[in-house]
Order: C-alpha cells, then sequence, then structure tokens
C-alpha cells in the first residue's frame, strides 16, 4: 500500500466515523465516546491531507495556465508568480502532514503536573523560580488548560523556593514532557 492509498484510508475512515457519530453510535455512550475522541484525532490529519491534495491541484492548474503560450501574457505572468508561491507553500503542508502521521505516544493525551524549585543562588534563584512558574501558568492559560496549583513556598518578597502545579487539558503532556532541566541565573 503506497502512501496516496493510506491517505484515502484515513479519509474514508473519516467519512465512516461521521457517518456511525451522525447515526447516534450504535446507542451505545461508550462506543459513541470512542468514535467522537477516534473522529477528533482525525480530522487535522484528514484537514492536512486535504489541504495538500487541493493546493496540489492548484499547482497543476497554474502550470497549464503558465504553460499556455497562446494566452493572456499578463494572466501567465499571474499565473507565474502564484505558481512560485504555491510550491514554496507545498513543502511546509507536506511536513505539516508528516508530523500529524507520526504514531502517538500513549501518554500524550495525559496531564501533567510541574515542578520548580529555586537551587543555589538564594533570593535571586527563588526569584527566577517564581517567574518560570508564572510563565508556565500564563502558557497553560493561552493553550486554554487549566492550572491548579497545588503547593508554594514563597520566600517573602515574591519568590518562590518550590512550587507545584497540576495542568489539565488536552495534550498538556504531549507539550510540557520535554520541559526539564536546570536553568542558572547569572548577574
Amino acid at each position: 500500500m503506497n502512501l496516496d492509498e493510506k491517505l484515502d484510508a484515513l479519509i474514508a475512515r473519516r467519512d465512516e466515523l461521521s457517518a456511525l457519530l451522525s447515526s447516534g453510535g450504535g446507542g451505545n455512550p461508550e462506543e459513541y465516546v470512542r468514535l467522537s475522541k477516534e473522529y477528533a484525532e482525525l480530522m487535522p490529519v484528514v484537514a492536512c491531507i486535504e489541504d495538500q491534495r487541493a493546493l496540489e491541484a492548484e499547482i497543476e492548474d497554474l502550470e497549464t495556465l503558465a504553460a499556455d503560450a497562446a494566452g493572456d501574457g499578463e494572466m501567465r505572468s499571474l499565473a507565474e508568480g502564484e505558481l512560485r508561491s504555491a510550491r514554496e507553500r507545498l513543502p511546509i503542508v507536506e511536513g505539516r502532514l508528516k508530523i500529524l502521521l507520526l504514531p502517538k505516544d500513549a501518554a500524550d493525551e495525559k496531564n501533567a503536573i510541574l515542578e520548580i524549585r529555586a537551587g543555589t543562588g538564594g533570593d535571586e534563584a527563588a526569584l527566577f523560580a517564581a517567574d518560570l512558574f508564572r510563565m508556565y501558568q500564563r502558557y497553560a492559560e493561552r493553550q486554554g488548560w487549566r492550572f491548579e496549583v497545588m503547593t508554594i513556598s514563597d520566600i517573602g518578597i515574591g519568590g518562590y523556593k518550590e512550587a507545584t502545579a497540576e495542568i489539565f487539558g488536552r495534550g498538556v503532556f504531549a507539550r510540557l514532557k520535554f520541559e526539564s532541566g536546570v536553568h542558572r541565573v547569572q548577574r
């Protein structure tokens, strides 16, 4: 099975899921939830496939217009400009599709617990830890995630010796699983 056949199979599965969901998922609530999750995971992939195919069709049409020697010269130059732009967008769309087709980690949809501790450096390290904690809090808010503070041990001047929060939402662990390490503040 080549790549185009696999992509066609994903589109067919999306259509199948859509039909199943519109019919109520067989009346079984658990099955309906499972089908809904599969549909939600499949939609960004299928949208990207459709974007790629539409762009490829656009490139093909523009190549035909640009190669038409009997056509209007102004139309041909306009088509050539559009063709360059479309050819530049195609690798971007293909790269996005490749990323979407990568296998998912089973833990990617789980929630995460964030721990930030001030290391050596006294008050400066604690102030940096507080800034870092607030940065993650704002990031979670922008992503639409719920950020619940579990513990904070502050030092009184606005810094945190230690802070822990639980972050809930879609794809939290996938985005935050590589966030680890030691940061050093130096003046």
